[in-house]
């Protein structure tokens, strides 16, 4: 393991690495939600002690934002989606069906880590789900306004919507061939209705 330094931390380098540590507890946290994964359980998966925990992360709340952030940056990065010059049909389109694709890749991990917790809002981490959803749907509708599209809070919440349901469905065990049917509507429906749009020229 390689030594990493976090900006929690002070005094000696610890013996993990940063990254790697988050990466376990994402797949903690995704497969028994955050209630289900004590510190405990955090640091015997991760090979360090609690005071080593602390240190590094200040608490499980503020590892589990952490979680959340990398989850959201690699599992379906939105600006993998959402280039600039892109038809937005097609980018939309393209990220709905990776969500279907990603949300019953695991057994155990299925649907999106972000939108199952968000929809704990009272909760703190919910609320730290529920924020980092809206500011991903931030990004699509800036996008969207940047490619032109009038009322682009409505697409937004087409896909967002869409995207809670996909989840949902891979929760209950649908496979990704169902889910990847129901991405294809979708996304027809979308170009349907920007296509109907008149200021969606780009689209």
């Amino acid at each position: 393991m390689t030594d990493n330094v976090n900006k929690r931390s002070r005094g000696r380098p610890r013996k993990f690495a940063i990254d790697e540590a988050i990466q376990v507890g994402q797949d903690l946290f995704h497969e028994h939600g955050y209630e289900n994964v004590s510190v405990a359980t955090l640091t015997d998966a991760i090979g360090i002690t609690a005071p080593s925990f602390y240190t590094a992360f200040g608490s499980k709340g503020a590892f589990f934002k952490d979680a959340l952030q990398r989850y959201s940056s690699t599992v379906i990065p939105l600006d993998r989606f959402l280039i600039p010059g892109k038809s937005p049909l097609n980018a939309l389109g393209d990220m709905l069906t990776a969500a279907a694709s990603v949300y019953a890749a695991h057994p155990r991990r299925r649907g999106c880590l972000i939108l199952e917790h968000a929809k704990t809002a009272t909760t703190e981490w919910g609320i730290a789900a529920m924020q980092l959803a809206g500011d991903n749907r931030n990004r699509v509708v800036a996008f969207l306004q940047a490619c032109d599209i009038s009322a682009p809070e409505r697409v937004a919440d087409y896909v967002a919507v869409t995207m809670l349901g996909l989840s949902a469905a891979a929760r209950e065990g649908w496979d990704e061939g169902r889910l990847a049917g129901v991405a294809q509507t979708s996304a027809a429906g979308l170009g349907q209705f920007i296509r109907h749009d008149p200021a969606s020229s780009k689209a």
